[in-house]
């Protein structure tokens, strides 16, 4: 079979098992779930089995530690996976939900359900745990996806799927209501973004190119996130305690992520007293520093070694690696104008006990997520509650920061009359 008649093939099966998982109930949507996560743990070893074929064949091709290590999985992994498909099963189902039910002056009630969006395209390199995540907040939301994950998790990823399939028929629902590509061949892709009449909306996770390349070329609707250029500002009334826990965790607790922190700003007030301390954690973890020259003075008369020159490019980078650049700034006004110029609108932080200073960080920063005195890895839907993320979106419509359930339904108006006619 050819690619075009394959993906066709697929987005036939993909339409018609979406309305039957529109119309499923959930009770059998929690079964399958439940079913999913025991088969992902008893299968542990299989799947880990499956990763080590990735990974060796990810390194004789020469990917990026980054890559590799957004590759890997462990017990803890998919513990984490499993954990978090139960987690999206305890969640209320939203599809049917009716809300801002108002009375009109003829007598009608006039309100809002909320419904699945149809048939979901997912695009993703890398992350195995992609597939289970994905899969389980499609089919918790009523919809019916299509996954197509990187030729770098395909021994992986199909493990993952049959687990996937099986919790399905399990609870009685469509095996093709989750359909996970078998081909690495990049026509797919072309093919998957470019069938409106099967594909209600794409959703690609991955690097700049990738994301850049979808929304150029899609005929679906798209919704994406470009980078994760994230900033922490420790503020001149900051705990600096809390100032170094955060901007440590923030940029070290895993570099190829897309909410770690790719930019430090000091105000200036406190920045030779902050910025030896947390330029010590940095340089025992092996983290290089790019700063501005009035940075890169103050570490280097604290005794450090190596401090580069950032390029105005710097402050604009996804770095993904043991890097960040450092700039002072006079207070929050600056901090603010730098992050909405530089940032590309994911996550933010301020430290800082000044209550005003916090609030006006909240309201003015323009990213799908701003934190007070909290670590920016905490922009991630398992942590907001969510079970897990289908990605996290920088766009301004229909859903914002990490999508959940709720970003994976739509609305439709409902009326309630008792046989009233307009007049």
């Amino acid at each position: 079979m050819d690619i075009k008649t394959y993906m066709q093939t697929v987005g036939r099966q993909a339409r018609a098992a979406s309305r039957a998982m529109a119309a499923a109930s959930t009770a059998s949507k929690n079964a399958a779930l439940n079913e999913i996560a025991r088969l992902i743990r008893e299968r542990g070893d299989a799947l880990l089995a499956a990763n080590a074929r990735d990974l060796e064949q990810a390194r004789l091709d020469g990917l990026e530690p980054a890559m590799i290590d957004r590759l890997t999985l462990s017990a803890k992994t998919i513990e984490s996976m499993a954990a978090g498909l139960e987690q999206i099963a305890a969640l209320a189902d939203p599809v049917g939900e009716i809300t801002d039910v108002k009375r009109r002056p003829t007598g009608i009630q006039v309100g809002k359900m909320r419904v699945p969006l149809g048939v979901i395209g997912i695009i993703y390199e890398a992350r195995p745990n992609v597939t289970a995540d994905a899969a389980g907040l499609c089919l918790k939301s009523g919809n019916a996806a299509i996954l197509r994950g990187g030729k770098e998790a395909l021994h992986c990823n199909q493990a993952i799927a049959a687990c996937v399939r099986d919790g399905l028929s399990h609870a009685g629902l469509p095996q093709t209501a989750v359909q996970v590509i078998e081909t690495t061949d990049r026509t797919a892709v072309g093919e998957l973004i470019t069938m409106p009449e099967f594909v209600d909306v794409i959703v690609p996770r991955g690097g700049k190119g990738l994301i850049e390349r979808i929304s150029r070329d899609a005929r679906v609707p798209v919704i994406k996130h470009l980078d994760g250029n994230c900033h922490v500002y420790v503020d001149l009334d900051a705990d600096l305690d809390k100032a170094v826990r955060i901007a440590d965790n923030a940029k070290t607790h895993r570099y190829g992520t897309c909410n770690t922190a790719e930019s430090l700003l000091v105000a200036k007030a406190v920045a030779a007293e902050f910025l030896p301390r947390i330029g010590r954690i940095y340089a025992d973890k092996g983290v290089e520093m790019r700063c501005c020259a009035e940075s890169k003075a103050i570490l280097e008369a604290a005794g450090f070694g190596g401090i580069k020159a950032a390029s105005e490019e710097d402050y604009r980078t996804e770095f993904l690696a043991p890097i960040i650049a450092i700039r002072i700034v006079a207070g929050v006004d600056e901090a603010i104008a730098h992050i909405n110029d530089y940032s590309s609108q994911h996550t933010e932080a301020i430290v800082t006990e000044h209550y005003t200073r916090a609030m006006r960080f909240l309201r003015e920063v323009d990213s799908s997520s701003v934190m007070i005195n909290a670590s920016t890895r905490f922009a991630d839907g398992f942590e907001y509650g969510l079970g897990a993320e289908i990605g996290i979106s920088t766009d301004k419509i229909h859903a914002r920061g990490p999508v959940g359930l709720d970003g994976l339904t739509s609305q439709k108006w409902v009326v309630f009359g008792d046989g009233e006619i307009r007049s």
